[in-house]
């Protein structure tokens, strides 16, 4: 076996390959608070410009299971670098587009750039880290997953109201550059065994259309009132049936554009069903307590931001000791700590309601932080722990593709299922308040019996209903996360990497 490829300086090489990520994860979600500004400036509809999410999404998950088809034709370093610098340019076209098609056109290819930049990240840190320290470059990319998304809104947010939406996305140009500087600069020496793959255009159509008719199907879906809309039924059936001839194709073609045999390793098996299902129920806090507290509490985007940082704290505070001594540890067990805290603060939300203070939330979201330290680093050490070192980049991009359709599915139904159980907790509360009922006439003589003071009523009963609803909810994705326990003790030790034992030598 050939020596492992080691750089010049890890630290520069890690450095480089973390901005580059810590830039794209940002992407996913610096631009949502902007939208309302974007929207205004270039005189479209808030509602169209969510698009600019949607294209952005759509892209980057037709291009994650690609990750090891391209790989295999370009070499890991050349396509890092080469995705990064695209990166770059799209961001600036996107910066100074002028009308909202140009944004979505130049958002979409960000994210079809983007969509391998994770996945080679990892695989290119496993390689150059010595097999001891490969558990802590597995947790430094785990803290860049989970803060980038946090720091994305205040970060989107200050941007847009100090300055203009186009910065948020120049500020990728110089950090695109210097990192693909820095790795192409320590990486010269690094040789990728090549190879030709035949072009499966049957799986690659088939995969852009069901792919693309999902993500569209999800992310608009609330807006459209789901199949109730013509749009959403039809693009729901292109996708299935698209997806369906993906699937047969694939599992019988000799070369495959996405090999999704790999699902036929064990601990690959059951540490992505973990990872899909803990992460679409992270990706749906993430999404319903920003929203909660600007609906329900009145809290300001800026404070509403402020209130769910604290989940970034301990994971920042935590990243080397768990890298450093979680592999000591069975990592069944930490996951299941992980699950465990994870499920008993959806637990704790269940019981929020609308007086609580600040306080109160942000300790919430500390103590989750705590769950997600534990979390990311166990859980990809799993997965990849059965795959060949040839297998790593595919695998890593077949565990993230279906990861970030887990969060688009989790997105559109929790949303869904807060509005639809808000409107049946609305229409229960209503049945008692009658002009018959003696509290409603007691509280409509003490308020004063106008068209006002019911109004006041309305808009109260509709809070209540939300919240029970976000209780509701919340008692769910605990009970998700205490069933994962099971599922993650099904992976089969060891979960020391065959991936790493020649991950550099290429």
């Amino acid at each position: 076996m050939n020596t492992p490829f080691r750089p010049p300086s890890i630290g520069l090489s890690t450095i480089g390959l973390s901005l580059a990520t810590f830039m794209q994860v940002l992407d996913t979600t610096i631009a949502n608070v902007s939208l309302p500004t974007i929207a205004g400036n270039l005189g479209v509809s808030v509602n169209q410009s969510t698009w600019v999410i949607t294209s952005f999404a759509v892209s980057m998950a037709i291009a994650l299971p690609l990750t090891g088809f391209l790989t295999r034709r370009f070499g890991e370093v050349k396509l890092f670098i080469w995705s990064t610098l695209l990166f770059s340019l799209a961001s600036f076209l996107c910066g100074i587009s002028q009308s909202m098609g140009m944004l979505i056109f130049f958002r979409a290819i960000q994210g079809a750039v983007a969509g391998p930049m994770y996945p080679i990240t990892q695989s290119l840190m496993i390689s150059i880290y010595p097999p001891a320290k490969r558990s802590m470059a597995l947790a430094l990319l785990a803290m860049v997953t989970v803060v980038a998304p946090i720091a994305g809104p205040i970060l989107g947010g200050w941007i847009t109201d100090d300055y203009s939406w186009p910065w948020i996305f120049f500020i990728n140009v110089p950090i695109g550059i210097f990192a693909s500087m820095v790795v192409a600069n320590q990486m010269k020496g690094r040789n990728d065994v090549l190879s030709r793959p035949k072009m499966d255009y049957v799986g690659l159509i088939t995969l852009i259309v069901g792919v693309g008719a999902l993500q569209i199907v999800l992310d608009k879906g609330n807006d459209e009132d789901w199949f109730n809309s013509t749009f959403i039924v039809v693009t729901a059936i292109i996708s299935a049936i698209s997806l369906i001839v993906f699937l047969i194709w694939e599992l019988t073609d000799k070369e495959p554009i996405v090999d999704l045999k790999l699902l036929r390793h064990h601990n690959f098996r059951m540490g992505t069903i973990a990872l899909v299902l803990a992460y679409a129920s992270f990706f749906a806090i993430g999404l319903l307590v920003p929203q909660w507290l600007q609906r329900n509490l009145g809290y300001t985007a800026t404070w509403a931001g402020f209130a769910t940082a604290p989940l970034g704290i301990l994971p920042v505070l935590l990243t080397f000791i768990v890298g450093k001594y979680a592999t000591r540890f069975d990592l069944r067990l930490l996951t299941s700590c992980a699950f465990l805290i994870m499920g008993t603060t959806c637990l704790l939300r269940s019981q929020f309601y609308l007086d609580i203070d600040f306080y109160h939330v942000a300790m919430v979201q500390l103590l989750q932080g705590l769950g997600v330290a534990l979390f990311f680093m166990p859980v990809t050490t799993i997965l990849l722990s059965d795959l060949q070192p040839h297998e790593i980049a595919a695998g890593g991009g077949l565990a993230t593709f279906l990861r970030t359709v887990g969060a688009s599915f989790a997105a559109s139904l929790t949303t869904f299922m807060w509005d639809r159980r808000a409107i049946v907790h609305h229409s229960q509360l209503t049945e008692h308040i009658t002009p018959y009922d003696q509290s409603t006439q007691a509280t409509l003589s003490q308020l004063g019996d106008s068209q006002h003071t019911m109004g006041v009523i309305e808009q109260m009963i509709t809070q209540q209903g939300y919240q029970i609803s976000f209780n509701e909810v919340f008692r769910a994705l605990g009970w998700i996360f205490f069933a994962l326990i099971i599922v993650i003790w099904m992976a089969r030790p060891p979960f020391s990497a065959k991936a790493g034992a020649g991950a550099g030598g290429h």
